[in-house]
C-alpha cells in the first residue's frame, strides 16, 4: 500500500505533519478529514521510476529564460509592474472596528461549533457582495491559511485591520491550543471598547452639536443680518450706544478684506496646533493638560484605566508574557502620560520587580488601582485582579460621563444666551436712542 506524507493544519489552527498509508490519494484525503485536519499539501512516497520522468520533463523547461530575456530591452518594462504592486497595496481590503469585531464574534462561534479553522474562513468568505471588504479580506486570510500559515501570521499581514493586540492574543491561543477561547476573550475586550467609545462619543455629541449650531448661527448673525443695521444707523447719523459700535466693529471683521484676514488667521491657527499637537512635546502637554481639567479629567482618566486593565487582564488571561502585554498596553492606552509610566514600569518589572510597585511610584495611577493589582500579585491571580479594577473603573466612567453631561449642558445654554442677549441688547439699546432722539 502505497505512503503519503502530508502537511495538514489542525481543528485549533496548528501546523500537522506526517504520513500515513492508503490505498490512494483520496483515500489519503478522507483519512486526514476523519483526522479533523485540512489537507494544505499531500504527496506520495516511493516508486522511483515516476521522479525521473517530471525530471526529464523538466529537462526543456529551462529553454523558457530565453523568452524572459525579451523584457530586458525593454528598460521602462519593469517599473511599470512595480508602480502597480505598490498600488495594490495601498488598495488592500480591510475593516471597520465594527466589521472585526463581527469577524471575531463569528470566527469565534464556527470554531466552538465543531468547524475547523479552514472551514470557519471558507464560510466567513461566502458572506457575498453585502461586505465586499470583509469578504475579500477574509477569502485571503483562508488562502492563507491553506498554504500554511497560521492564523496569527495571516492576520499579522493586514496590520491594518488587526492591530498588535489582536495578533498577540491570537497566537498565544494557537500556542496553548485554545484559539476559540482567545478569539472569545477578543471579541468581549473589543465589545467593552467599544462600549467605553460609544459612551464618551455620545457625551460629546450633544454639546457638539449645539456649539456648531450656535456657531453658525452667530456667524450668520454677523454676516448678513448686522451690515443691514449698521448702513441704516449710518443713513440716520445718530451716535451709537458703546455695546452697538462693539457689535459692527465685529461685524466688519467677518466681512470683506478683514473677513479674509479673519478666515486665514484661524485656519494658520489651526494648521498650526494640530501640528504642534502631533509632536511629542505638543502631545504629552495636551494629555497632561486633559487629566488636570476638573470634569473631563475624570472622564479621560477613567477611560484610560479601564482600557489598561481590561487590555492587561486580557493578555495575561491569554497566556501573552507580561512584558510583552505591558508593551501592547503602552502603544494602546491612548494618552502619553498613562503609556510613559507605563514604560517606566516595564522596564522596572525587568529588573525583577513588580508591576504595582512602579506604577504607584510614579502618581499618575491612583493608590486604589495599584492597591488592588498589589492583591493580584499576592494571590497569584492578577487577570482576576484587573478584571476588578475593569469593572470599577468602568462604573467610575459612567458615573463621569453623567457628571460631565450634568456640567456641560447649562454651560452651553448660558453660552449661547450670552451671545444671543449681547447681540439683541445692543439693537436694541441703539433703536431705543433713535426713537428717543425722533421724539425729542
Amino acid at each position: 500500500m502505497p505512503t503519503f506524507t502530508y502537511s495538514a493544519r489542525s481543528r485549533d489552527g496548528r501546523k500537522v505533519e506526517g504520513s500515513l498509508e492508503a490505498a490512494d490519494r483520496r483515500a489519503a484525503l478522507a483519512a486526514l478529514s476523519r483526522m479533523d485536519c485540512v489537507p494544505v499539501r499531500i504527496s506520495e512516497t516511493g516508486g522511483g521510476a515516476p521522479p525521473p520522468k517530471p525530471a526529464a520533463k523538466a529537462a526543456p523547461k529551462p529553454a523558457a529564460p530565453k523568452p524572459a530575456a525579451k523584457p530586458a530591452p525593454a528598460g521602462g518594462g519593469t517599473a511599470r509592474p512595480r508602480f502597480k504592486l505598490t498600488f495594490r497595496r495601498s488598495n488592500r481590503p480591510h475593516m471597520s472596528m465594527r466589521e472585526m469585531l463581527l469577524f471575531t464574534r463569528e470566527l469565534s462561534d464556527l470554531l466552538a461549533s465543531g468547524m475547523t479553522l479552514g472551514e470557519a474562513l471558507h464560510t466567513l468568505s461566502r458572506r457575498g457582495a453585502a461586505d465586499a471588504a470583509g469578504t475579500a479580506l477574509t477569502t485571503e486570510l483562508r488562502d492563507e491559511i491553506v498554504r500554511g500559515s497560521s492564523l496569527s501570521e495571516a492576520l499579522a499581514s493586514h496590520p491594518e485591520t488587526f492591530p498588535t493586540l489582536y495578533v498577540s492574543m491570537v497566537k498565544a491561543g494557537e500556542a496553548a491550543g485554545s484559539l476559540g477561547e482567545a478569539l472569545e476573550r477578543l471579541a468581549r475586550h473589543y465589545e467593552r471598547t467599544q462600549e467605553a467609545r460609544e459612551k464618551v462619543v455620545m457625551a460629546l455629541t450633544y454639546p457638539a452639536i449645539v456649539m456648531i449650531v450656535g456657531g453658525l448661527t452667530m456667524v450668520f448673525i454677523m454676516i448678513f443680518v448686522i451690515p443691514r443695521f449698521a448702513s441704516m444707523f449710518d443713513e440716520l447719523g445718530s451716535t451709537l450706544p458703546l455695546p452697538t459700535r462693539i457689535l459692527i466693529g465685529l461685524s466688519h471683521s467677518f466681512t470683506g478684506v478683514r473677513g479674509l484676514v479673519l478666515l486665514a488667521v484661524v485656519t494658520a491657527g489651526v494648521i498650526g496646533a494640530r501640528r504642534a499637537l502631533r509632536s511629542e512635546r505638543g502631545r504629552s502637554w495636551w494629555h497632561r493638560t486633559q487629566l488636570k481639567v476638573p470634569v473631563v479629567g475624570r472622564v479621560v482618566s477613567a477611560a484610560s484605566y479601564t482600557h489598561f486593565a481590561q487590555t492587561l487582564g486580557s493578555l495575561l488571561a491569554n497566556g501573552v508574557p507580561v512584558l510583552q502585554a505591558l508593551s501592547i498596553v503602552e502603544m494602546t492606552v491612548g494618552n502619553s502620560v498613562i503609556a510613559r509610566e507605563i514604560r517606566e514600569a516595564r522596564e522596572r518589572v525587568t529588573d525583577g520587580s513588580s508591576i504595582s510597585g512602579p506604577l504607584a511610584a510614579g502618581n499618575v495611577f491612583p493608590p486604589l488601582l495599584t492597591d488592588m493589582l498589589a492583591v493580584g500579585e499576592r494571590t497569584g491571580d492578577m487577570a482576576g485582579a484587573l478584571t476588578h479594577i475593569a469593572r470599577r473603573y468602568e462604573g467610575e466612567l459612567d458615573r463621569s460621563v453623567k457628571l460631565f453631561i450634568t456640567v456641560l449642558e447649562p454651560l452651553l445654554i448660558v453660552l449661547i444666551a450670552a451671545m444671543v442677549g449681547f447681540v439683541a441688547i445692543s439693537m436694541l439699546m441703539a433703536v431705543f436712542d433713535l426713537t428717543s432722539g425722533l421724539q425729542a
